[in-house]
């Protein structure tokens, strides 16, 4: 059986839909989720805030 490396611990909080902070076990400073524009379009979201979505968050962290 393989040995365990990593455990993530995440909290959620979430504000006002769509956003949301992610708190990262070992660091001070949230990530902020949410939506932006083709997104918020499709959706059907109205948002004064943009922040990038799930999906681009993923995207960076394996195109990275």
């Amino acid at each position: 059986m393989s040995k365990l490396i990593h455990t993530s611990r995440v909290r959620i909080h979430q504000d006002k839909r769509p956003i949301r902070r992610a708190y990262i076990e070992h660091f001070k400073d949230p990530v902020i989720f949410g939506m932006h524009g083709g997104i918020k379009a499709f959706y059907g979201v109205e948002s004064e805030e943009e922040h990038p979505s799930t999906l681009d968050h993923i995207v960076a962290g394996v195109g990275g």
